[in-house]
């Protein structure tokens, strides 16, 4: 007698379904998925349409309760804010995958694929996917209603220089330019003497001054007003204002240090020449070429005064130009300029040509006057001189005229001018007369100092034909290798027939995507623009 080995290899029953009678494999509600999906629906009380709101200004999705934060399109941040405003419902069961379908970035639709489970009749575990659609609202934030309402603001900043002309100001807009810091006001206004940076927060004005203080020479003052507070909660709304002084000298000023300072700045004469005006004050001493530099915290605790009016330059004409080779250095002398030459001119006055009268005087512009050029400069010795170190020193040691600079033909270079500058967006009142004057002296002193076009964006104006570097006059100009290109994406970087293979393109890859295509995340921001 034999005995029969059972076979170990065991097939799993069969049941029939109890509402279909379709043949399933045993589960605890003896339901098949399909009639399980008819009688349980697991992502019921779900909402499938949610409203999301979104600030058109500031490019900002609306975070309840109370915040506004930046996502890009489909980003893992926009994804999680759409999950958080269907967060109560969807903690009655378990979030499995969720993603983006592609949808068209101006539809106002955002559609977010779901998978959910849920353990529904006697323990069976079911599984749904869905899709929920997000209407995109337009709903101003209130940071933005109140920079459009123009009016509201929590800090100011007042910047002020007590000097008749602009230079400065001129320089320091462009240096605002550059770097982006006009990004975060409110409003700019110009006024007589200055300038006034309205802000939203206190923040971003603390981060101008900062700027202010490291690129001119500077200082500041701040206060605060109350204007509301909550003693239940303690918090208080302050204004605050900064006055922030900009030392009153401007490039092309004759000053008179206190001897003191002089001596400190290695023995150098009283009188001197103010080249340049940037992060500090740039000195030369027309009579030794002798070079200092002078910062806010040096002039705050010695400070000086501009000797002349611009408006006081009058126009000289060389007569005889001679250089000094060998130059006399006292004991402890500071550093020497190596960009100018000393010179000794006899000049005279333009309008005393029919009088012999003529002037002696030492000058830094040694490498640049020859005899019959006219030049600009202050006659000191028939000048009013309202000054207590002037008043102290000898009248020998007084120079009877002090040069500043060659003058050319001011048509001519603005004719043939290629280049320009941009200009901050600001309001304007009690305009001055004499503002353009001031604007065109600073257009020439960029064309005539290198160190201060370093510093300025400056743009080829693709209007005036482009000439040599130097005109008939020796006038210096700014070369092409020092401009920028004023790029316009729809004109200049492509022009007409490539802007509109450009939209061909774009129409393309659009329809050959497909509607139904799940789309890569993409940031509106940083496309082309």
């Amino acid at each position: 007698m034999e005995y029969m080995t059972e076979s170990t290899d065991r097939s799993p029953g069969h049941i029939l379904c109890c509402e279909c009678g379709v043949p399933i494999s045993p589960n605890p509600a003896n339901i098949c998925v399909a009639c399980l999906r008819s009688k349980v629906d697991i992502s019921q009380g779900i909402p499938k349409q949610v409203s999301i709101s979104f600030c058109k200004q500031c490019q900002r999705y609306f975070q309840p309760p109370g915040t506004w934060i930046q996502c890009a399109l489909e980003s893992r941040e926009l994804l999680a804010l759409c999950l958080k405003k269907i967060k109560a419902p969807l903690s009655k069961v378990r979030l499995v995958d969720a993603g983006f379908v592609w949808t068209e970035p101006h539809s106002k639709r955002l559609k977010v694929k779901l998978t959910i489970q849920k353990e529904v009749m006697n323990g069976a575990i079911l599984q749904q996917v869905f899709v929920v659609d997000y209407v995109v609202q337009s709903q101003m934030c209130g940071d933005c209603h109140r920079v459009e309402a123009k009016d509201f603001w929590k800090a100011v900043i007042q910047v002020r220089q007590k000097t008749l002309h602009k230079k400065t100001f001129y320089y320091l807009e462009q240096l605002i330019l550059k770097y982006g810091m006009h990004q975060n006001t409110l409003r700019i206004k110009e006024i007589h003497d200055g300038l006034d940076f309205y802000y939203s927060s206190k923040q971003h004005a603390q981060k101008m001054v900062e700027f202010l203080q490291c690129t001119v020479p500077c200082r500041y003052k701040a206060s605060q007003r109350l204007i509301s507070q909550d003693i239940h909660n303690n918090t208080y709304n302050y204004k605050s204002t900064f006055s922030v002084e900009i030392v009153p000298i401007c490039k092309d000023n004759v000053v008179c240090l206190s001897p003191k300072l002089a001596q400190s700045l290695g023995n150098m004469n009283q009188i001197c020449v103010c080249i340049r005006v940037t992060s500090a004050i740039h000195l030369i001493d027309p009579n030794t070429l002798q070079v200092a530099d002078i910062d806010g915290s040096t002039f705050w605790s010695h400070p000086f005064n501009s000797l002349c009016h611009p408006k006081q330059l009058e126009e000289f004409i060389v007569m005889e130009c001679s250089i000094v080779r060998d130059i006399k250095r006292a004991a402890g002398a500071g550093m020497i300029s190596k960009k100018h030459t000393l010179g000794e001119v006899w000049i005279q006055k333009t309008s005393e040509m029919n009088t012999d009268k003529q002037y002696f005087c030492r000058t830094h512009l040694g490498h640049l006057l020859n005899p019959g050029d006219l030049v600009l400069g202050f006659d000191l010795a028939n000048c009013n001189l309202n000054d207590e170190h002037v008043n102290k020193m000898n009248s020998d040691r007084v120079p009877d005229v002090v040069l500043i600079k060659k003058s050319y033909d001011r048509t001519k270079r603005q004719r043939r001018r290629n280049w320009k500058l941009k200009e901050l967006a600001r309001e304007r009142e009690n305009m001055d007369t004499d503002d353009e004057r001031q604007y065109q002296d600073f257009l020439e002193d960029l064309e005539e100092d290198e160190a201060i076009r370093k510093n300025v964006n400056i743009y080829r104006d693709s209007t005036i034909p482009v000439e040599s570097d130097t005109d008939d006059e020796g006038a210096p100009r700014i070369s092409l290798a020092e401009m920028l290109e004023d790029l316009h994406i729809s004109q200049d970087a492509t022009g007409e027939e490539a802007k509109s293979a450009l939209e061909a393109a774009d129409l393309e890859s659009k329809v050959t995507e497909g509607p139904g295509a799940v789309a890569h995340a993409c940031n509106p921001s940083t496309l082309g623009g």
